[in-house]
């Protein structure tokens, strides 16, 4: 058995239970299933090359049958939600799985009052594999099964509502009912709402114009090559970006007063002629297949040392947004770190935000590589 902490509800004669089951425990207990039609458990368009998913593992995972209620598997939408997932956890920032997936249970359950007549308690849900069965939440669940692994060891909760041998015929109807409609908003109306209209914080707000600027700008190194809100083709998500943007714009690195005012206005000039200087001084990097310097911690860890940056076209007495000489001040970094840093599978392996930032730092401290 395993005891799991809940609260026994009911609504109208009917028993269910709201509890927080572990990823590992949701692994091995949840079976996945589709209603069969006489072909493949998945569709969707075609395995895109990029996806982080092993779909061949993955729909190993998903039985087919005539008795399952459950539409097919979109495949987009599980490599969208991996993303997601990726995504919440580099930014920590939000959770993953908030919302409660709705869970039947094929045996009885036992419930534990703390005390008579409590509706909290001890929930014993029996540990055998495929116990549950997901009403809704299946494609949630699904990419938490297929992403598991990236967790390690960290703490891993999915709230959960779990239903006592419901019958069948209300599985159906439950889970027609919460999927027969959707609201989907368009999604260039999910593009519109990433800058100001979304956030109230101005540093945020900030943050997501120079995200916007440097995936929008034809001239930016970074066209098109950043999800805003989860939508585009692009493989770096917007958030960690934006929240590594935000403590820059919220802290007086930059100065204050009327200069910090004035930088953020300049923001977005400075930050796409920053990347592309980048893209410049990392040019093989930059371009090439087998580099991660356009991944959302190389960037993280570009944005960390803007201040520094700042701080020396300061001392230089030189426009702050001026592209050269942001090129002058960066080209250290040539020298001192070079593109082999950037090596997916060489020097780049258990590279953290910090290390990299610290290395940009040094880089521009002794250009000439003084010993440190």
């Amino acid at each position: 058995m395993i005891n799991v902490s809940a609260i026994r509800m009911k609504q109208f004669g009917v028993q269910f239970y709201q509890a927080a089951l572990t990823a590992r425990d949701i692994d091995k207990l949840v079976r996945f299933e589709v209603l069969s039609y006489g072909h493949q458990a998945t569709r969707g368009a075609a395995r895109p090359p990029t996806s982080k998913v092993n779909w061949d593992l993955l729909e190993k995972r998903i039985a087919a049958s005539e008795k399952a209620y459950q539409r097919q598997i979109i495949r987009r939408k599980i490599d969208e939600l991996v993303q997601y997932y990726e995504q919440c956890r580099q930014a920590r920032d939000l959770p993953s799985i908030p919302g409660a997936v709705i869970i039947s249970c094929d045996e009885e359950l036992s419930f534990t009052p703390v005390e008579e007549g409590a509706t909290v308690g001890m929930l014993k849900v029996p540990e055998r594999e495929g116990i549950l069965r997901a009403i809704d939440g299946q494609h949630r669940l699904l990419a938490l099964h297929a992403d598991i692994d990236s967790f390690g060891g960290e703490e891993f909760v999915v709230p959960a509502v779990i239903f006592d041998q419901l019958p069948e015929d209300h599985i159906v109807q439950m889970f027609v009912t919460i999927n027969a409609k959707h609201t989907r908003l368009n999604a260039s109306h999910l593009v519109s709402l990433s800058g100001r209209q979304l956030y109230r914080d101005d540093a945020l707000a900030t943050a997501h114009d120079v995200v916007r600027a440097l995936n929008d700008h034809e001239d930016s190194p970074l066209y098109e090559e950043i999800r805003l809100l989860g939508v585009g083709h692009g493989r770096v998500a917007q958030a960690p970006l934006a929240q590594e943007l935000k403590k820059i714009f919220a802290s007086d690195q930059l100065g204050a007063g009327r200069k910090a005012d004035e930088f953020r206005e300049e923001a977005r000039k400075f930050f796409v002629n920053y990347f592309k200087q980048v893209a410049l001084v990392f040019g093989a990097a930059w371009n090439g297949r087998k580099y991660s310097i356009k991944t959302a911690p190389a960037l993280r860890g570009f944005i960390r040392v803007v201040p520094d940056v700042v701080r020396r076209l300061d001392q230089q007495h030189t426009d702050r947004t001026d592209f050269r000489a942001i090129g002058r001040v960066i080209s250290p970094w040539g020298r001192r770190i070079g593109d082999l840093r950037f090596e997916t599978e060489g020097a780049w392996k258990g590279t953290t935000i910090d290390q990299l930032a610290k290395e940009l730092r040094l880089a521009l401290q002794y250009p000439e590589g003084a010993f440190v």
